[in-house]
């Protein structure tokens, strides 16, 4: 699934409209229909973007009372807040209806993309989003990883894993950002190198460009502030918008017309590309800085690229295409779909990670987009200290295992430690409190183990901490667990992560809060000292490992109560768009009823129907029509319902004397096949046919007996039928024709299929000393007599079996 910039939620009086329909009413319902709002997750009210980008919506932010941004909206006839959680919500439940509807079974898993410079609060942001609609994420996926999985799994020319990789950037210009990344690929497995953003350059920028040159120009022209009318400004949205993109595909002066656009006056405006291009040159600036960046941060030159591929919607724009192509000196490549590139590769993503599907294996490895560091107080000298845990571009998914050396509980804060690598102003990812920390039995600073981890969506987490107790024994005596083997254990866990390690901490003899990696050379020295002679034999040591609760405090994390509420309240809205669609069916069911029967009554059916009942249905349905537009336009489900039956308790009648007039023939026809068929064996049985020589001459009178009263009963029918009128009812109706066709069937059927006798061909009698007419040394052949029987047996066998006739 892809959120997108440009996605849209409407909400009215009854229900709220997702996708398609809540665009259609981006005009009529402006002030409640809300897009664009991926920008605002995880970011506070009082953030400088939420506030920069106000002045250009049409809709209303508020503060949610834990300080984050929500939108505020007339839903259900009363004013109410939602949450940028909640409206993301909205969206992904419709995504998930759709994907229901498209595959006929549940959906409870996804893979959701999200801009590869999303900060941690956005990122859980989006997974709370998610948890509200109802599903289960399985990876929150970088838009330009989405790409590069798209484009990569189905090359089939990749070099070996022990060859060169091949470097290929992905350049992702899309509706709300700008993303570059540079990838390498092998075969079976993609590692992104780095990525590199500008969150302020996308198709919404150059869409705000265009939006205000027309608003000076018509201020200037037409003295109109477009801005005070949140209508007139969405239209002027839409046909900038439609501009940008003529734009891209033609060079000369194109003209924007908009009727009755404020105060019933037409404007007119026109510009060219040059104009256009001229007007973003600021913005057009930009695309170099995250190309050169994403090249500098994986130490490669532009000989080293392979193919330079674009995606996005704003990648149509020649400008843009013609910086980057002259950036790296080559042609750009476009074989991937420009709009549907990233929620392919989420689509591939997701089967890759579900055993309902066989996908070709492919690894892939994601980069850490910012430096995160950890701090804490420090338990013997004063002051705070702090620690590089993950650098920018490290490998994601990663662990790293940490010790201190503690005697009571301590925060570690979380932080990213290069704010102006952020497009977020604040830089704090959360505090976690590794608690129940006590010191060891002979009081000195027992040794903590946390375990920090960057998962596969992205998110930095402590996710585990554990106290190592350190147990003196007698001398000699066999410890349950040494602390090597603890060592042993964590190592054999790094290497599986790739054995990439952080080594850091103060002196250990000090016991202060020593924070570091535990090494392999650590291990070595270990091993070192066991090769020493031995010496005085010292106690031996045992270890005991205790898991410790981690308290956490995430930067914007909704509460579980809170997370709570919000799934009881889209279930719901679920529920009442659910009702409100029953009722909007039941009432166009009825509108439907309406227009289909009063074309007919002067169409296929008027022959059906004499002229009074004519008249009177004809003006029963005027009335509906008048009273769904007037007193029907807004009633409940059980109304329309009830309306429609009295409807058809006058329509159906005449429908029913149409539908009988057209299957009657094909009925009557049937029915007078079948008695033909026994009136040709009746004849070929009289006639002596050697076919039908079997039959019982009984049973057969019995047959031509009810073939004859059937015929005569239908010839009866249809003549009456042809002098009835056709406004009455019908003298017979289909299913009576159909009940006599099965009756004749079962009752005549069994007479006439009955099969013949099987004829056992002559035995030769044989005596003591051969066959009795003397041949002796040979078997008896049969005659030319015997093989006629004994072949007309077989036919008449193989006529027997010859599948009897199915009569409804």
């Amino acid at each position: 699934m892809t959120i997108t910039g440009i996605s849209f939620v409407s909400f009215g009086p009854r229900n709220r409209s997702i996708g398609a329909a809540a665009k259609s009413q981006v005009v009529t319902n402006c002030k409640n229909t809300v897009q664009g709002f991926k920008r605002f997750h995880g970011r506070a009210f009082s953030d400088s973007c939420v506030q920069s980008t106000k002045s250009n919506l049409v809709y209303d932010l508020a503060q949610m009372p834990s300080g984050t941004t929500g939108i505020k909206v007339m839903y259900m006839e009363e004013e109410r807040v939602f949450s940028i959680e909640q409206v993301t919500g909205m969206l992904l439940t419709k995504l998930k209806e759709t994907a229901e509807s498209a595959m006929k079974k549940p959906v409870a898993d996804c893979v959701i993309s999200v801009p590869s410079y999303f900060t941690d609060a956005e990122r859980r942001s989006v997974m709370d989003a998610a948890q509200i609609a109802g599903l289960n994420c399985l990876r929150l996926m970088n838009d330009t990883t989405a790409v590069t999985l798209a484009y990569g799994i189905y090359k089939q020319d990749l070099p070996a894993p022990e060859e060169k990789p091949r470097n290929v950037v992905f350049v992702d210009v899309g509706h709300s950002g700008y993303q570059v990344s540079v990838c390498a690929f092998n075969k079976g497995k993609l590692k992104i190198l780095a990525s590199a953003f500008d969150s302020e350059l996308g198709g919404k920028d150059l869409d705000d460009i265009l939006v205000n040159h027309f608003y000076e120009e018509f201020g200037k022209k037409y003295k109109l502030d477009v801005k005070t009318r949140p209508r007139a400004l969405v239209r002027l949205y839409q046909e900038c918008e439609k501009l940008k993109k003529l734009m891209s595909a033609n060079s000369s002066d194109l003209p924007l017309n908009i009727e009755c656009f404020m105060n019933d006056i037409d404007v007119t405006g026109k510009l060219n590309r040059g104009q256009f291009e001229e007007m973003c040159a600021g913005l057009l600036a930009k695309v170099e800085g995250p190309l050169r960046s994403v090249m500098e941060q994986a130490k490669l030159k532009k000989e080293d690229i392979y193919a330079v591929e674009i995606v996005g919607g704003a990648s149509r724009i020649p400008a843009i295409k013609e910086r980057i192509s002259k950036f790296f000196g080559k042609e750009l490549s476009t074989t991937l779909n420009a709009d549907e590139a990233v929620a392919r590769g989420c689509a591939l993503q997701c089967a890759i990670l579900s055993p309902a599907f066989k996908v070709r294996e492919f690894s892939i490895t994601d980069v850490v987009p910012y430096s995160v560091s950890l701090k804490w107080n420090s338990a013997v000298e004063d002051g705070v200290s702090d620690c590089e845990v993950f650098p920018r571009n490290h490998a994601a998914p990663f662990s790293k295992v940490l010790t201190f050396y503690r005697k009571e509980p301590f925060t570690l804060e979380a932080y990213y430690n290069n704010p102006k690598e952020l497009p977020h102003p604040s830089n704090t990812i959360g505090q976690f409190l590794v608690q129940n920390v006590v010191p060891q039995a002979s009081g000195e600073s027992a040794k903590v183990k946390v375990k920090v981890r960057v998962n596969v969506h992205g998110v930095f987490s402590v996710s585990s901490a554990s106290l190592v107790e350190t147990i003196k024994t007698a001398e000699g005596e066999e410890p349950m667990e040494t602390d090597q083997t603890v060592k042993d254990e964590e190592n054999k866990m790094q290497v599986d992560q790739e054995d990439q390690k952080l080594q850091a901490g103060d002196n250990e003899d000090k016991k202060s809060e020593a924070e570091e990696m535990e090494t392999a050379a650590e291990d070595a020295k270990q091993e070192k000292k066991n090769d020493q002679p031995p010496q005085a034999k010292k106690p031996k040591v045992k270890t005991k490992t205790v898991e410790l609760p981690i308290e956490n405090n995430l930067h914007w994390q909704l509460s579980v109560e809170v997370l709570n509420t919000f799934v009881e309240n889209e279930g719901k809205m679920i529920m009442q768009d659910k009702l409100e669609k029953e009722r909007n069916d039941a009432k166009n069911n009825v509108e439907e009823y309406v227009y289909e029967m009063r074309d007919k009554l002067h169409g296929v059916l008027e022959k059906f129907v004499n002229e009074a009942d004519r008249d009177a249905f004809s003006l029963k349905l005027e009335d509906t029509e008048t009273w769904l537009y007037e007193d029907g336009e807004d009633q409940q489900k059980q109304v329309y319902i009830d309306k429609l039956t009295e409807l058809k308790k006058m329509g159906q009648p005449i429908q029913q004397r149409c539908m009988e007039a057209e299957e009657r023939p094909k009925a009557f026809e049937d029915l007078g096949r079948q008695i033909q068929m026994y009136m040709k064996i009746i004849e070929a049985y009289k006639a002596k046919d050697e076919l039908y020589d079997h039959l019982d001459e009984l049973e057969l009178t019995r047959v031509e007996k009810q073939a004859n009263d059937a015929m005569a009963w239908m010839n009866s029918k249809i003549n009456q039928q042809n002098s009835q009128d056709l406004t009455l009812e019908p003298v017979v109706k289909v299913e009576e024709i159909k009940a006599k066709t099965k009756e004749l069937y079962l009752a005549c059927n069994p007479v006439v299929s009955k099969r013949k006798p099987k004829v056992e061909p002559p035995q030769e009698e044989k005596t003591e000393n051969g066959p009795v007419n003397g041949q002796e040394g040979t078997e008896s052949q049969p005659s030319n007599q015997d093989k006629a029987t004994s072949a007309g047996t077989e036919q008449g066998t193989a006529e027997s079996k010859l599948p009897e006739m199915d009569i409804d």
